[in-house]
């Protein structure tokens, strides 16, 4: 199957599905602005991307050197606090879906990720990312803070010290910086991003899906429960997938000096 959802003339997004690999497309020119239409267009396709099961989702930009530059500011001027909050509500439940969605999720940024553009990326599973890219969260140059995740997920992904760097001063960091942070997870030159980001998303949509599942919920669990927990979790995970059809094929492949053929589980497929 071969899907292209929000994909027609003047959308601010395309989803295709192929072979269980989702591929969202921002553009939105001239920044990908997370206004309402885009987040509303981001939400229909994680509904379709929940029904199509798919394995993996890449998220990249169409628009030459933005990935997304955050909130559409225009709108922003226009709405009073209850506006502002009802907006804010669905940007927030677009990206925690983003965050819960369950199959891995690779955002290739080529270009800027400044605020609520960075806050979709730091949803992802991994962010890979040109040399050139700059990454952060200006908010408090507008008096704000980051309010779809921001001054969570960033201590999380790197540390009290490095958000607090990024909150606090508004300043983006370059991509060779924001990698060693661990920010980004992988620098890829320009040119090859897509490439790079699509051989991952296929990697991981190939793979044993409940296992990618199972890792990245038993990893967020090590981030948010003490370790006598979080060790539960990952016991009854590893239960859970011992008897399943991908590990009966991985053991029996390893035995066989093979590789292994793991079920097919997209509708697509």
């Amino acid at each position: 199957m071969n899907n292209d959802a929000n994909g027609e003339p003047g959308s601010p997004l395309a989803l295709t599905i192929d072979r269980g690999l989702a591929t969202i497309r921002l553009c939105q020119p001239p920044a990908n602005a997370l206004g309402s239409a885009l987040v509303a267009a981001l939400n229909g396709a994680l509904d379709e991307i929940e029904r199509a099961g798919a394995g993996a989702v890449v998220i990249r930009s169409t628009v030459p050197n933005v990935f997304a530059a955050g909130a559409d500011l225009k709108l922003l001027s226009t709405l009073d606090r209850a506006d502002f909050g009802r907006y804010l509500v669905d940007l927030r439940h677009a990206i925690e879906r983003l965050a819960t969605l369950g199959p891995p999720t690779v955002a290739a940024i080529d270009g800027y990720a400044l605020g609520g553009g960075l806050e979709l990326a730091m949803a992802c599973t991994m962010r890979i990312a040109s040399p050139a890219s700059r990454l952060g969260l200006p908010e408090v140059k507008l008096g704000l803070l980051p309010g779809a995740g921001g001054t969570q997920r960033l201590p999380r992904l790197v540390g009290r010290g490095p958000a607090l760097d990024l909150l606090l001063t508004g300043k983006p960091h370059v991509a060779a910086d924001a990698e060693r942070i661990g920010l980004v997870d992988l620098i890829v030159d320009s040119d090859d991003i897509v490439t790079e980001a699509e051989r991952i998303g296929r990697a991981f949509a190939d793979g044993p899906a409940a296992a990618l599942r199972a890792i990245i919920r038993c990893v967020d669990a090590a981030r948010d429960l003490p370790l006598a927990a979080g060790m539960e979790v990952e016991a009854d995970a590893v239960l859970d997938l011992f008897e399943t059809a991908d590990a009966i094929e991985g053991i029996s492949a390893f035995l066989d000096k093979r590789a292994p053929t793991f079920s097919k589980r997209h509708p697509d497929q």
